[in-house]
């Protein structure tokens, strides 16, 4: 084999070994997130997956306590799931994302699985990330804020969201306080926003 000939087989090689390593890895936007086997999670039920990409995020607030520490969010991320399997009788918890104020993402369902975060309608479509705390007073700490807003930029680069993506608040889907009226004055300046 010529020279030239070596040259331009490892050159595809490398392109091809470069393509599937771009696959099989995370987008380099992305801040870590927390996967449920860390945070102990109870065995997801859930079966109804969602058809991707996603053109709504709902935010809402779990109105329950904060945490500002990876072990405390870890704890309330499980007493949130406990709360929604063994008392309301879900398939799992029902936000695809928690947002703790320690300024990490917790996995709940995920990108690829129907929430229960809004209502019938809404739930098919959209993402629910859910802030956890109680924000009727108070806003998050700008490490959680950049937690949510780094996950939605990469549910884009992953392709689970669309570019072009509409962020609402829980309170514009559905009759509720959530988010909470602190983040939600705080979220209708973000640049997704809109509330028709």
């Amino acid at each position: 084999m010529s020279r030239h000939c070596a040259l331009l087989a490892w050159a595809l090689l490398g392109l091809l070994r470069l393509r599937e390593a771009q696959k099989t890895e995370a987008p380099a936007c992305c801040s870590p997130i927390v996967p449920r086997n860390e945070w102990r999670a109870l065995e997801s039920e859930c079966t109804q997956r969602l058809s991707l990409p996603l053109r709504y995020v709902v935010v809402s607030h779990t109105a329950g306590s904060s945490c500002n520490t990876p072990a405390s969010c870890q704890q309330q991320t499980q007493n949130v799931q406990s709360y929604h399997v063994k008392t309301r009788h879900w398939c799992d918890v029902g936000y695809n994302f928690l947002i703790g104020e320690d300024g990490l993402v917790y996995e709940g369902r995920g990108w690829n699985f129907m929430g229960a975060h809004a209502d019938h309608m809404w739930n098919p479509m959209s993402i629910g990330i859910s802030f956890m705390g109680n924000y009727m007073d108070r806003v998050p700490p700008p490490r959680a804020l950049r937690a949510a807003q780094g996950l939605l930029a990469c549910g884009v680069a992953q392709g689970a969201l669309k570019s072009n993506y509409v962020v609402k608040g829980h309170r514009d889907v559905q009759r509720t306080l959530s988010p909470g009226d602190q983040l939600y004055n705080l979220i209708q300046n973000w640049p997704h926003y809109s509330s028709r």
